[in-house]
């Protein structure tokens, strides 16, 4: 049938299959979909059917094609609150937003929205004046534009017809996880990826990453990783070490893990086209790279001069990939950084010898051609860089992840990637790229990482700080004072730009810095708490304001003061007249100072919530349980209610057992609160957990006391 969509003629093509495969979760597949056209790189396995829809099923999908692209549209009855769409500048509230999905390299992004970004979410969440929410995802990887306008979702790519999943639950947390049904979760980290991390384009030598570390002890600044960028490289090659300067990387490592660090290394996809160079010659050996439309190699410019790039979507590209790292981790690397993994590309070579290089204009700028070709194999068929480029760097940290998992079989992988797809969570987290040093960029930093949570990924953050451009004293305490409450905390500065490590601004403003650091590592307890439940239900660890109450229409546009988990709220210094929920909330201190230095965060608990916290520590080498503190915030009832989990902090023993799951219960009984606990898993925590102290807060007073988890926990309150 022909028609009209936005003024363009279009043909509506019917749905050739609906059904439900999981609760509340419908699939929509267009008539004519062929998935050798638009494979899904989505999805964590093929969705199996359960049932036809309900007779009551509201939310239909309509397809149409123009000019033989495909497109899909929602259309929305209500005052319906739109988020969601992954990687996005703009506002947390998404209504009259329009996002282009084509994963770009794009430092100093404007604040403003509608400029591409380096990930691709065809996802968007929907919330009913009455909590009520739905979901749905466009399982496409081709080139795309996303529009929430108010009266509808609309999606346009520039390729072959694709499914939609639509998800319609009692509320936007259930929504979100049905998204984890069909996508998957974040894998459950290491405790040490939750510490403070440190970086720098570049620490250029050994001698400068050992000062860093020796400072940061020296100083009593808590701090668990240090961050190598390019420059550790040998001219740029991947999986090299400089001989000058970083000419014993084991030695290196060795001396960051006896002072409590670990270490991570930054591996680009391009490989430097240099006959001789091992990588170079096993790839061209193995035929594993990227080609042009003739067959020939595809050569781009990117640091190391000309480059081949590895051609993920072939089966023996992600093996050869995955077998590199044995070796490079061998050298006691402990993490990976997979960066300009769009991919990115400034010029375009004839062949690897040619200086002179062929820059595009438009979209294509700045990577691949459209009609570059992906040869497939597999499950995946063989297709364009129109259809894989959004895939790129998804294909890429899969193939790391197992890389890095075989190579050190008995640890979690850690991999931060800058370039993803929806989906991607399963394999690596992320950080919103390269930022700016300003106010603006500062304040961004909340939606944007909250609209990642909102998509499916909860393990991310910004560079504090900024990474562009000068920091000043100022901005950095403003931004370091409340980032340390983002799920992902790194601070990371670009070459040629002023210190932007904790002591850079001062005396005074390295103690901010150590408040807001000691902050976040008392709540490491909590924090990893939420990763579990993260990993095994993909609710985000940084929350909305208005998932405190989903009904309160005026908590809806809040971005600036967000929730860690369900029970504390933070609201950052910088926030002027934030919308709060309302009932119970409870100010929490837990460093001396902290309410009274004006750059930190104010932190509440909510009523009928415990909050389990650690002591001050250096790095999570050091045990967080000595002692244990329960912060325990009554609701009107006079109960409370909250978890610890802990495990082996690394390894993979904890899925057969080897964790302890606490569920801590409060309840007033006259003036006495008495704490019971329940736990699960095999874990023997007694050499953890020898006492446990009380901190109840309320009306603006706490009360204290302590005791152990094998006899009476109970607090007066008087």
């Amino acid at each position: 049938m022909l028609c009209f969509l936005n003024g363009i003629r279009a043909q509506q093509v019917t749905i050739g299959k609906s059904s439900l495969v999981g609760e509340g979760i419908a699939e929509f597949v267009p008539a004519g979909y062929n998935p050798d056209e638009t494979p899904s790189l989505i999805l964590k396995s093929e969705p199996q059917y359960r049932k036809k829809l309900p007779d009551g099923w509201k939310l239909f999908p309509e397809f149409y094609s123009v000019n033989k692209k495909a497109n899909a549209t929602l259309k929305l009855e209500g005052n319906i609150s739109l988020y969601g769409g992954g990687e996005v500048t703009g506002p947390l509230l998404r209504n009259g937003q329009q996002i282009k999905l084509w994963n770009t390299d794009t430092g100093a992004y404007s604040i403003d929205g509608g400029k591409r970004l380096y990930q691709s979410h065809p996802w968007v969440l929907g919330v009913r004046d009455d909590g009520t929410a739905f979901g749905i995802l466009f399982d496409s990887t081709w080139k795309a534009e996303m529009l929430t306008d108010p009266d509808k979702i609309e999606f346009k790519t520039e390729g072959a017809l694709f499914r939609v999943f639509i998800i319609d639950r009692n509320s936007p947390q259930e929504v979100l996880k049905g998204l984890a049904e069909l996508t998957g979760t974040v894998s459950m980290p290491a405790r040490w990826t939750l510490g403070y991390h440190q970086s720098r384009f570049s620490y250029g030598t050994e001698a400068k990453v050992k000062e860093i570390a020796n400072t940061f002890r020296a100083k009593n600044i808590p701090c668990d990783v240090i961050w190598m960028d390019i420059d550790y490289m040998d001219g740029y090659r991947i999986f090299t070490f400089n001989p000058t300067n970083f000419s014993n990387p084991l030695r290196l490592n060795e001396y960051l893990h006896s002072k409590g660090f670990k270490s991570v290394y930054m591996i680009d996809p391009g490989v430097k086209y240099d006959p001789g160079y091992k990588i170079y010659d096993s790839g061209t050996a193995t035929d594993v790279w990227v080609k042009k439309p003739d067959g020939t190699d595809f050569y781009g410019k990117v640091w190391p001069g000309a480059c081949t790039f590895p051609d993920f979507t072939m089966p023996r590209t992600r093996k050869w990939w995955a077998g590199l790292y044995k070796d490079f981790l061998a050298k006691g690397v402990d993490g990976v950084w997979n960066d300009m993994n769009e991919p990115a590309v400034s010029e375009i070579y004839i062949n690897g010898y040619d200086k002179t290089g062929v820059v595009l204009s438009g979209d294509e700028s700045g990577t691949m051609p459209y009609n570059t070709h992906h040869r497939g194999g597999g499950n995946l068929p063989a297709g364009s860089h129109l259809l894989y480029h959004n895939a790129y760097g998804r294909l890429m940290v899969e193939a790391s992840y197992e890389g890095i998992l075989a190579a050190n079989p008995d640890k979690r992988p850690f991999l931060l990637t800058r370039a993803n797809l929806l989906g991607g969570q399963r394999f690596a987290a992320t950080w919103t790229g390269d930022n700016f040093a300003g106010e603006d960029h500062m304040k961004l930093s909340v939606p944007m990482s909250l609209t990642l949570g909102l998509s499916g990924q909860p393990f991310s953050g910004p560079d504090i700080g900024g990474f562009l451009d000068n920091t000043t004293p100022d901005l950095w305490a403003n931004w370091v004072s409340f980032g340390v409450f983002l799920p992902f905390t790194r601070g990371h500065a670009c070459a040629g730009t002023n210190d932007k490590e904790p002591w850079a601004f001062g005396k005074d403003i390295e103690n901010t810095s150590r408040i807001a650091l000691e902050r976040r590592y008392r709540l490491l307890p909590y924090l990893y708490t939420l990763f579990y439940q993260a990993a095994q239900t993909g609710l985000p660890v940084m929350n909305p304001v208005f998932f405190a109450d989903t009904r309160n229409l005026n908590l809806r546009k809040e971005e600036q003061a967000f929730l860690l988990g369900k029970d504390l709220l933070i609201v950052p210094a910088f926030a002027v007249q934030p919308q709060l929920p309302s009932g119970i909330w409870e100010t929490l201190s837990l460093i001396e100072g902290d309410t009274t230095d004006q750059y930190q965060a104010t932190l509440k608990v909510r009523g009928g919530s415990i909050i389990p916290a650690g002591k001050i520590i250096q790095n999570t080498t050091e045990n967080s349980f000595d002692p244990l503190t329960l912060m325990i915030c009554l609701d009107e009832k006079g109960a409370a209610e909250g978890q610890l989990y802990t495990d082996a902090g690394d390894g993979w023993a904890f899925r057969s057992g080897d964790y302890a799951l606490l569920t801590f219960k409060a309840q007033k009984k006259g003036d006495k609160v008495e704490v019971t606990f329940q736990k699960t898993g095999n874990r023997n925590i007694d050499a953890e957990i020898s006492k446990v102290n009380i901190e109840l807060l309320n009306n603006g007073k706490i009360y204290h006391s302590e005791g152990s988890l094998h006899g009476k926990l109970t607090v007066l309150m008087r």
